[in-house]
């Protein structure tokens, strides 16, 4: 069985993007297992925290799982732009201490996807994370890109897909990862 590991990069209660992730998990083809992983409770990241106390363990779980898994799914908003600071704290978290890059991140294909309420959907904010995938060495996988925009029209006031014309596109991009996946193992 192909396993995935999807993330959402808001904390917000009725994120839009944690909704799409929820949604995911129910249009995932057969055979495919997604995970959903949380980046509440990691901490601004602190080298002298690193130092002194290691990675916390709610990141040390996450690295776990990433490794273990076939692909990386980044469900990712749109702030001021770009990648959500909390987003990228998180995967900084992650991507500590350098050594374990290679274990967590090397080759390992990731997609993207996400929601917002602006015309644009999250394009700028997907685009702005290939460096960091980039100096990660994982294999972005650029089929058929899901950029959501609108949201607040899609989804229902606890952050659920209520689209159907949506929640097809975002079958169909995930089938597309998922072949991806299993095709370049």
């Amino acid at each position: 069985m192909t396993t995935i590991i999807g993330i959402s990069g808001s904390l917000r209660k009725a994120s839009y993007n944690a909704g799409l992730l929820r949604a995911a998990v129910e249009v995932m083809p057969e055979n495919v297992r997604l995970e959903t992983a949380s980046i509440e409770g990691i901490p601004l990241y602190n080298a002298d925290f690193e130092a002194s106390d290691g990675v916390p363990a709610v990141v040390q779980q996450i690295k776990d799982r990433i490794a273990a898994s076939d692909g990386l799914l980044l469900v990712t908003p749109e702030y001021n732009n770009s990648i959500p600071g909390v987003f990228k704290n998180a995967v900084d978290w992650i991507s500590r201490p350098p050594e374990d890059r290679v274990r967590v991140f090397q080759n390992r294909a990731v997609g993207i996807i996400g929601a917002s309420p602006g015309n644009g959907g999250t394009l700028l904010s997907q685009t702005a994370w290939l460096p960091v995938l980039r100096t990660l060495g994982m294999r972005p996988w650029f089929g058929k890109q899901l950029y959501v925009s609108g949201a607040m029209k899609l989804f229902d006031s606890s952050g659920n897909l209520t689209d159907e014309t949506i929640r097809s596109r975002l079958k169909s991009t995930l089938k597309g990862f998922v072949a991806f996946i299993q095709e370049n193992r």
